[in-house]
């Protein structure tokens, strides 16, 4: 299983827009990807395709997580993800 710690960017945390992103690559992807905070365990992960398991989790700004992925392209799935996550969407 490959996964990425990642610094939530945006000023706002992960919300509508940001959370809309992500989970539009994260579906784009192909593969099950999961995003959970860092230090829970990985059960408690939740989908990173669903919009509504991203804003249940409620990211807020400089908040750490971790994304995983397992199988062919996870590698590359996971590093476009923590892209988005660390971009701040905020910025205008």
């Amino acid at each position: 299983m490959s996964e990425r710690i990642v610094t939530v960017a945006s000023r706002a945390g992960l919300h509508a827009r940001p959370a809309a992103i992500f989970t539009e690559a994260a579906q784009n992807t192909g593969i099950e990807v999961t995003v959970g905070r860092q230090g829970e365990p990985a059960e408690e992960a939740m989908d990173a395709s669903s919009i509504l398991s991203l804003m249940a989790l409620g990211a807020a700004h400089g908040e750490v997580l971790v994304l995983r992925a397992e199988g062919v392209g996870a590698d590359e799935a996971l590093d476009l993800l923590a892209k988005i996550v660390e971009t701040d969407h905020d910025a205008g």
